[in-house]
């Protein structure tokens, strides 16, 4: 059991919540937070003749339209109905129990003006795997999430569909089983549900794990593809990163060397005196990536640990301000950068499986025997192209693409929310990218004499358990399906990802 409290959340927490499936709580000064809040907004709207945004007025454009006290909860309610608008393919159930979390998070600061029991009913949710359906498109990622975490809030109305135990269940069967009530959601709420960035959020913290993962899955393919290739140390050596220390370059020059030592492949002599920059230039660019991940990292961070709806209730100075926190640029910018990045670690290594099977450096073209009767691995490139290329496709910024919405009120969007989803395909890509190569690095290392180090033979014994040599054409995709998998249920601790 974890307990949320005021302390941040971390990266290395957020990872050890999802792998272990950890049950939450909520402390009792997130509880307090959440209650005192609440208290004081009830009795600002009891004293209160002036019109507060998204309280006891309309939404959006309609900032003007003053709403009755008794109208105040059909309000809320029809904002959330009215707001569930999402369509696309359905967001995977993994990064809808991060929104849940992260929406918990942000609402526990006490800065919202939520109901506690609201709170707890999505605490529940967490805790029992009750997910909603939300789908992936239909945000700006502006005035926050709106149709992604309208279908998030749905549920605790007894509306819209739930995952439960494998089967999608109208929310209202769910209630039921549990027996609980539909929340009767008071003024504010329905607005503090829905502003916020948290789809853009949990796409960001799925997207980070994996891409800290494939990174150092990188850093491993790329050296197995090196000593295959026949490739040189010297470019890895510490003195020439030293002298250009950006600290992504250095860290992997470090892993790779580390990963390489006690190769007899690598200390044989060499006929060449340089290798193509796809390897010399490894800790160059996925260095790159790593400082990218870095940033990218730390604006995540920052984002999690925050309060990103509108407005927001500041107790002690006993005021309400109306502002732009649930505005999603600093996302935006940060999803198109790690697009960036991470196109570029599938983009060099489709170029060192393009080196291994042109038959150079003493290796067989197409890493096959008989070739010419067998096409080999001449194809899988071909699909790792298309791929790499269609991640350059995705790659392109969202977050320099405006529209105008909500009759002109919101008239500046961030497309975070698209830049998300973006992401998380180039991310899955390049996880297919590696996959290929390291088919090819392990087909290649066949056609060696000398062995690889003791950790790179370690690694590569398991994966032939999976993949064994091609010795004859057969049918690949399953070969490449295999791959993907071994990448997959290949299990690395926070200490290997992010230092």
């Amino acid at each position: 059991m974890y307990s949320l409290s005021s302390k941040p959340l971390c990266l290395s927490t957020l990872k050890s919540l999802i792998d272990e499936e950890l049950k939450i709580n909520l402390s009792d000064e997130v509880k307090q937070n959440i209650v005192s809040c609440r208290k004081y907004l009830d009795e600002k709207i009891s004293k209160s003749i002036d019109p507060i945004y998204g309280i006891n007025t309309g939404f959006g454009s309609l900032y003007d339209v003053r709403i009755e006290s008794k109208n105040l909860t059909k309000l809320q309610e029809n904002l959330i109905r009215s707001h569930a608008c999402g369509t696309g393919d359905i967001v995977p159930r993994s990064i809808v129990k991060i929104m849940l979390l992260l929406k918990i998070k942000s609402l526990s600061f006490g800065h919202s003006g939520v109901q506690l029991n609201t709170v707890e009913r999505l605490v529940a949710f967490y805790n029992n795997d009750i997910l909603p359906v939300v789908y992936t498109q239909g945000s700006l990622g502006a005035s926050g999430d709106l149709a992604p975490l309208a279908h998030l809030a749905l549920p605790l109305l007894g509306e819209g569909m739930v995952w439960y135990k494998g089967s999608k269940l109208p929310a209202c069967e769910v209630l039921e089983i549990f027996g609980w009530r539909p929340i009767a959601l008071q003024s504010k709420e329905g607005l503090a549900l829905l502003n916020g960035t948290q789809f853009m959020s949990a796409y960001g913290v799925h997207c980070l794990l994996k891409s800290y993962k494939l990174n150092y899955i990188a850093d491993l393919i790329g050296s197995l593809s090196l000593d295959a290739y026949d490739g040189r140390i010297e470019p890895f050596e510490s003195l020439i990163h030293l002298v250009r220390p950006h600290n992504g370059q250095i860290k992997t020059a470090e892993r790779i060397r580390n990963f390489l030592e006690g190769s007899d492949l690598m200390l044989q002599p060499k006929k060449h005196v340089q290798d193509p920059y796809s390897f010399r230039c490894m800790p160059q660019v996925h260095g790159a990536t790593k400082d990218t991940l870095s940033f990218v990292r730390n604006t995540f961070v920052t984002e999690i640990n925050s309060v990103t709806d509108n407005p927001n209730i500041f107790t002690k100075e006993d005021k309400i301000i109306s502002g732009g926190n649930f505005h999603g640029q600093p996302l935006a910018f940060s999803f198109d950068f790690l697009k960036i990045a991470m196109a570029e670690i599938g983009n060099i290594s489709e170029r060192r499986t393009y080196q291994l099977v042109s038959g150079l450096r003493e290796l067989p073209v197409f890493l096959i025997e008989k070739s010419g009767l067998n096409s080999g691995l001449m194809i899988p490139q071909y699909t790792s192209a298309s791929i790499v290329s269609l991640n350059k496709q995705l790659a392109t910024p969202a977050s320099i693409d405006s529209i105008v919405s909500s009759n002109g009120q919101e008239d500046h969007v961030s497309m975070g929310a698209n830049a998300a989803v973006q992401a998380c395909q180039i991310i899955d890509n390049v996880e297919r990218i590696l996959a290929i190569e390291l088919l090819n690095a392990s087909q290649a290392l066949f056609f060696r004499q000398k062995s690889t180090s003791p950790f790179l033979k370690t690694f590569i014994s398991s994966f032939r358990l999976e993949v064994p040599k091609v010795t004859h054409d057969r049918i690949l995709y399953q070969d490449i399906d295999k791959s993907i998998k071994f990448i997959q249920n290949t299990d690395l601790e926070s200490e290997l990802l992010f230092n």
